[in-house]
């Protein structure tokens, strides 16, 4: 994971803060581990916003993230709910773990963050050396659809939400700017913090960068590092792939 995309995940308060509702994979996974024996292994799993629900559930859990600051927010989640997870801080194109598992999951569309074919590989490597034998891994990246890619490079609008701690209202507006050689989205996430009088009162930038790869794409890249695409969805309620997509869901089995 490139250092500039560190930007987004250095406060992982305001992480938890912006994405710690979202939990639509949750489901998704609890029907794929029910019958998992041993640890399950969630790559880039930030601050634990799906593992730590997967260990309330009875599972076993290794989270694996390159972010220090994100793995310690983790592990104080886990530890006050007296959840027994392990986080390893790890890049996760190149992990040393000390088991295999039947599933390994990566959510989030954190596969976007591997920017260049040589991490890709690494990371469908390592993948492959830690699944058992005829193992799943699961995984969710966005569709490159025209919509996705082709935005205007103008701040636009996203979403509003209420800070929990300030009670402020905060504006999310994005600016993006799409690299086609290099298949790579460059985003401005910009919060604007309102008073009570909805004033703006502060503002603040980070930049991060996604890669996109496209469905055919794929296919081919699972498939030379020897995974059987088992399932495609466009979204977590097992909905098929469309042009109109906006999410990729993939169920691979290790061959």
């Amino acid at each position: 994971m490139t250092l500039y995309n560190f930007e987004e995940y250095d406060n992982p308060n305001l992480y938890d803060k912006e994405n710690n509702h979202y939990v639509q994979e949750l489901s998704f996974l609890l029907k794929r581990v029910s019958k998992v024996k041993g640890p399950i292994i969630e790559l880039a799993c930030g601050t634990g916003r799906i593992a730590i629900p997967l260990a309330q559930k009875g599972h076993q859990l290794i989270g694996v993230d390159i972010h220090k600051g994100m793995l310690e927010e983790a592990a104080k989640k886990s530890a006050h709910l007296d959840l027994p997870i392990d986080w390893i801080e790890q890049d996760c194109t190149k992990l040393q773990l000390d088991v295999k598992s039947e599933l390994i999951y990566c959510v989030g569309s954190s596969f976007q963050h591997f920017l260049t074919n040589e991490e890709q590989d690494g990371f469908l490597s390592s993948v492959y050396k830690y699944l058992q034998n005829k193992g799943i891994f699961v995984f969710g990246t966005r569709f490159p659809s025209a919509e996705e890619l082709l935005q205007p490079s103008t701040e636009e609008y996203w979403r509003s939400y209420t800070d929990r701690d300030t009670s402020q209202n905060v504006d999310l507006y994005t600016i993006s700017t799409y690299d086609a050689l290099q298949q790579i989205q460059h985003y401005t996430t910009i919060r604007k913090c309102k008073n009570s009088d909805g004033v703006v009162v502060g503002e603040s930038r980070t930049n991060i960068s996604l890669r996109y790869t496209f469905p055919k794409e794929m296919e081919r890249l699972l498939q030379s590092h020897g995974f059987d695409i088992v399932e495609v969805f466009r979204d977590w309620n097992e909905t098929p792939l469309t042009n109109d997509s906006y999410e990729m869901i993939y169920v691979c089995k290790k061959m």
